[in-house]
């Protein structure tokens, strides 16, 4: 006999929430009920590899806890009487007023109906909770099991009879009909970790979406056709590439096919609910798949590049197809929608911030504050997901204010191996995704084999991605038919999952026999479908071996239009001055704070120092006069964007950007208060990371072509840190891609002390990637050349990123000071020459860069020197040649001339110069080097020996003036350190 077994769920969840809060806050009778269900009957335990199960948390109702170490009713006789008691009890409760039911204790009748229900309750919550643990994901059914169940008797609801009824998800039904729905929702083809959302609305939302539909999606046989043509394009690629060049590598997608439906339906619904915009980055699995099916890269094209018939054309630059990007104009939910798949290199995750920064561009660039007309869409491979570092610092990126971009969407295509290397050597976690419970946000595992369950998900994670602009996960279970690449043998070291693989039928031909055993397609529909696809392919392959075509990525379209690359010697200089009617008020400007806002005495001397500069014309120090090149942008509607660490104030104490108010601390931007019209400046300090912060920086940039886009190092040698964005994308993008970067880095260096981390920017490593006028290094002496130097980055079309060795000591060095008029009449210099000493008169030429200068100019002017010019290297890449040996020409043939640096033999600026200089003035001068000796370590950790070793260096670049020196040749000569 079945019974209604009902309570109020509302006041047991009420009164429960309350609890857990503060056992004290609910009634004495509640609190022992509750003081009962406080264990876990399924704590963490290890699988046979080692892996920890996910451990529980608390849902909207109860915790899977020990309710069913609580005494069971024995018969159904005492369900029966139990259900009575609960009926008669229920409309008095229901009556109550809201503070009656805070104070209600419940008598024995009450508490017998509740105890029950709350067991449903608990084993609503457990399948809500860990249900994702019993689901089929695994296509290969190679995954180990738990070593636990969600079963009746766990809950002591083994002997309640299957048709009574229960309140739960929502409604009123049967046992039997309360297990079968959560098993079909949560333990089917597709596992849910939802729970562990802090926002109730939003897994409300969820949990609503998923229940009411069992998690299923309800597709038209239109809708079926279309996710069997995707399937079936994925599979015929595959297969046409694979026969047309054998064992050539193109890192298949073969037993991951769903990922073309599953892009396609997220980008679908993405659009449907606001989108005109997805930047998509991924590694390679996949990505030529992605690129004909997906972005519609013609497939011709794509096919040039396995024809490859011209190699005379790519000598030296290029990229493999498999890191090849593309954009394109796609029709998704009837209005048209960019699609963007970022270029990137064989350095898997790298790409993610890249992806971050130009979504946050785009959606400056459109004034989209609600974030939700742009969306990032990144494509990871499991191993990397959670083994690469820089996946966590893009993931902390997610919900800052300087680097949001209203979530992110997450495919993993989850291969469940990492080249050889098994799941249990991989990772600590029992999923590649538990990387994300640092955001709290929802993942979907799902098995690729059910393309219907891969439709549900992508329709769930993109609406709520739109709806609440948050991160979500979908973690797409595959496999890999071949090796990490198509020349690879997977069965040395995975003999029994190949097994497994080889008896596989493909994703499509599993989808074709459901829909044939439904009757929604006919055995010829389906073949007919197949051919086509093969068909177009044929056709486009003979176009290419008729043509001898090749492919070339577009560059310079869109926004860069009005911008070039190439040669530095093709693009002239711009003129970077300002006059002073205009310095002066912005100088004021600057200097302005709110009535009644108070600054500490430091800052508000900082503050004094644009008044001062304003009525003197001189005095300018280099924090000034790097405010002023920005206020001046801005002021002609130029945007600029700062970012890094402690880069509001400035690491050094020195910009000041950002005021704070002693009293309340309320802030004060003096930059956002230009005038009408300026463009918008932001500026923020960035979390502790490099390569996350960078490569974001990096992409901003790929999309700001007319912005000043700035990362700054706290110390330039933290640059380390994010060396695979330097080699991969800032330095490269150009020769490999045609992709042009106007990125800034400012990264403090010189040598004053401060031990090996807090001297070195490794100018010798830019130096080293320097080519084909790739990038622009300098190493700045004075503050007027910060301020051309950022505004030429700007005003000038040539868009290449510049490389500042930015200076410590030298923010409040008198010397480095600038004058008004050197702003306003001045240009950038790239050398600057000594006009104090009389080249005729020169028995040396000393050749320098940066700080160390003053060091020689105050050593020569101590030993009253006239023989001895200085000249400064300002710009040390791109070198220009005629400018050199114009500055030289004035030094007879055979002067000695010596390079002096403060860094060691081995590292700074002198391989670099000594491989180019000496043909550069045609041998006419012997080259030679003064530095500290070749070291491993960039500089002492003594403050003492510091101070001697930069004596010694000065003075060996003074000593033995006069002295006989080997005459000038036609041929390169060796040179010696110090």
């Amino acid at each position: 006999m079945a019974h209604d077994f009902g309570v109020n769920q509302g006041l047991v969840e009420e009164l429960y929430l309350k609890y857990r809060e503060n056992p004290a806050a609910v009634p004495a009778e509640w609190r022992k009920f509750f003081d009962t269900l406080d264990e876990d009957p399924f704590p963490p335990r290890r699988s046979s590899a080692g892996a920890v199960a996910a451990p529980s948390s608390v849902g909207t109702l109860l915790t899977p806890s020990a309710v069913g170490t609580l005494t069971a009713p024995a018969t159904n006789g005492a369900h029966a009487a139990n259900g009575q008691a609960a009926a008669a009890a229920q409309p008095a409760m229901a009556a109550r007023s809201a503070s009656d039911r805070r104070s209600f204790i419940p008598g024995p009748e009450t508490r017998a109906a509740t105890e029950l229900q709350s067991r449903v309750s608990a084993m609503v919550n457990a399948y809500r909770v860990r249900g994702h643990l019993f689901a089929d994901l695994d296509p290969l059914g190679l995954a180990p099991k738990p070593a636990f169940d969600i079963d009746l008797s766990a809950f002591g609801l083994e002997n309640v009879d299957p048709e009574t009824t229960f309140q739960a998800m929502g409604q009123q039904l049967s046992l039997r009909q309360i297990v079968a729905r959560l098993k079909e929702t949560y333990c089917r083809t597709i596992g849910t970790e939802v729970t562990q959302i802090e926002d109730p609305e939003e897994r409300n939302w969820l949990q609503h979406r998923m229940e009411s539909t069992l998690n299923h999606v309800d597709l038209s046989r239109e809708q079926q056709l279309r996710l069997l043509g995707k399937l079936t394009e994925a599979e015929v690629w595959e297969t046409f590439i694979d026969t047309t060049y054998v064992k050539t590598k193109r890192f298949s997608l073969e037993g991951g096919e769903s990922t073309i439906p599953l892009l396609e339906l997220l980008i679908e619904t993405s659009a449907a609910h606001g989108a005109d915009e997805v930047v998509i980055g991924m590694a390679h699995r996949g990505r030529l798949n992605v690129l004909v099916n997906v972005m519609e890269l013609p497939a011709h094209d794509l096919l040039a590049a396995f024809e490859d018939a011209q190699p005379e054309k790519y000598k030296g630059r290029g990229d493999v197809k498999y890191h090849l990007g593309y954009s394109s104009d796609r029709k998704f939910a009837g209005k048209n929608v960019h699609l963007t798949l970022s270029f990137n290199p064989s350095h898997l995750e790298f790409v993610n911030p890249v992806v971050e920064g130009r979504v946050r561009a785009k959606q400056d660039r459109r004034e989209d504050h609600h974030r939700k007309r742009v969306v990032p869409l990144l494509i990871h491979g499991d191993a990397a997901f959670i083994g690469q570092g820089v996946v966590a610092e893009t993931l902390n990126l997610a919900n800052l204010r300087g680097y949001t971009t209203g979530g992110t969407i997450h495919v993993v295509i989850n291969n469940q191996i990492g080249y050889t290397t098994e799941v249990e050597d991989a990772r600590s976690t029992r999923y590649c995704t538990d990387l994300v419970r640092m955001l709290r946000c929802p993942v979907f595992h799902v098995n690729g084999e059910d393309p219907e369950a891969v439709a549900q998900v992508a329709k769930l994670a993109a609406e709520y991605r739109q709806r609440y602009g948050k991160d979500v996960v979908v973690d797409l279970y595959c496999y890999r038919k071949y090796g990490h690449n198509e020349g690879d043998e997977p069965r040395f070291t995975q003999p029994v999952m190949y097994r497994a693989v080889d008896s596989k039928k493909t994703v499509r031909q599993v989808y074709v026999d459901r829909l044939l055993e439904l009757g929604k397609i006919t055995p010829n529909e389906a073949d007919a479908i197949m051919q086509e696809r093969r068909e177009r392919l044929s056709k486009a392959l003979h176009e290419v071996r008729e043509t001898k075509r090749t492919y070339e990525p577009s560059a310079f379209t869109g926004v860069w239009t009005a911008y070039q690359g190439g040669p530095d010697a093709s693009a002239p200089d711009a003129p970077t001055a300002v006059a002073k009617s205009t310095l002066v008020p912005l100088l004021n400007t600057l200097a302005h704070v709110p009535d009644g806002y108070q600054l500490m005495r430091q800052v508000a001397g900082v503050q004094q120092q644009y008044r001062d500069a304003a009525e003197k014309g001189s005095g300018i120090k280099w924090g000034v006069a790097e405010n002023l090149a920005y206020a001046t942008l801005l002021a002609q509607g130029y945007n600029v964007r700062l970012t890094g660490q402690d880069s509001r104030r400035g690491t050094f104490a020195h910009r000041m950007a950002v005021l704070h108010d002693t009293n309340t601390g309320n802030e004060f931007v003096p930059l956002h208060h230009l005038g009408e019209g300026q463009g918008r400046f932001e500026i923020y300090d960035s979390p502790l990371s490099e390569q996350g912060v960078l490569g974001f920086e990096y992409g901003y940039s790929l999309d700001s072509p007319d912005a000043l886009v700035i990362w700054e190092a706290q110390f330039g040698d933290f640059a380390n840190g994010a060396q695979v964005i330097i080699d991969q994308f800032l330095v490269s993008g150009e020769d490999k891609w045609h992709r042009l970067n106007g990125l800034v880095m400012l990264l403090p260096h010189g040598f004053e002390g401060a031990g090996p981390e807090h001297s070195s920017a490794r100018l010798e490593r830019f130096l080293a990637l320097a080519a084909e006028d790739n990038i622009q290094v300098v190493n700045l002496t004075n503050a007027a050349q910060i301020f051309h130097a950022l505004r030429r980055q700007v005003v000038r079309p040539w868009r290449k990123p510049l490389i500042v060795m930015s200076p410590k000591s030298l923010f409040r060095a008198a010397e480095a000071t600038c004058t008004l008029d050197d702003l306003a009449t001045g240009s950038f210099q790239r050398i600057i020459g000594d006009a104090e000493i009389a080249p005729k008169k020169a028995k040396r030429v000393i050749l320098c860069s940066g700080k160390v200068y003053y060091d020689l100019a105050q050593y020569r002017h101590k030993l009253g020197r006239d023989d001895v010019a200085i000249i400064r290297l300002e710009q040390l890449y791109p070198l220009r040649p005629e400018e050199i040996r114009d500055v030289l020409s004035v030094y007879a043939d055979g002067t000695d001339l010596v390079w002096v640096q403060e860094e060691p033999f081995n590292s700074g600026a002198w391989y670099f110069l000594n491989a180019r200089l000496p043909s550069m003035i045609e041998y006419r001068l012997p080259l030679r080097c003064v530095s500290r000796v070749e070291s491993a370590s960039p500089a002492t950790g003594s403050g003492k020996a510091h101070a001697l070793e930069q004596q010694q260096l000065i003075e060996e670049a003074f000593a033995n003036i006069g002295a006989k020196t080997a005459r000038a040749s036609t041929r390169p000569r060796a040179s010696t350190a110090s």
